[in-house]
């Protein structure tokens, strides 16, 4: 079997996961990185067409389009909201740039917070994840009872 390491504080057996005892290392199959890699990669192609699209179709407004004060008011209204969603999607870039550089480094997969192995399946639905989802979970209670 083909696998790339991955560092872990935690042993796993699984039928897709093998396990280095001797060293503590979790080896996480080159199929189940390429999975990730293809869902991160066209995740983040996506984004950027969208950011593309919107810099040569979104940029700009012409006054001389819009018969009056009020399509002027609802365009830039309409234009602020794109930028607005483009921003967010930059954040989310982000985290795609940083879950493909945590493959390259041998580090996707694994807790940020609590070291522990990321569930498969909560890769497979958030790929760019960086939190286990009881850190996550842990976190947005936290975030609940602070707003």
């Amino acid at each position: 079997m083909q696998s790339i390491i991955v560092r872990s504080s935690r042993t796993l057996l699984d039928a897709n996961v093998s396990v280095d005892l001797t060293i503590g290392v979790c080896l996480v199959t080159k199929q189940q990185l390429k999975k990730f890699i293809q869902l991160l990669t066209e995740k983040r192609d996506e984004i950027v067409k969208k950011a593309k699209q919107t810099l040569e179709e979104d940029m700009t407004l012409d006054a001389n389009d819009l018969p009056d004060e009020m399509d002027l008011a609802s365009s830039e209204y309409l234009q602020s909201f794109t930028f607005r969603l483009r921003g967010r999607e930059k954040v989310f870039l982000d985290k795609i740039e940083r879950a493909l550089r945590k493959i390259d480094e041998g580090t996707y997969g694994i807790c940020e917070q609590c070291e522990e192995e990321i569930a498969p399946k909560r890769l497979e639905a958030r790929p760019e994840t960086t939190l286990c989802i009881r850190c996550k979970e842990d976190q947005e209670r936290l975030e609940r009872d602070y707003s």
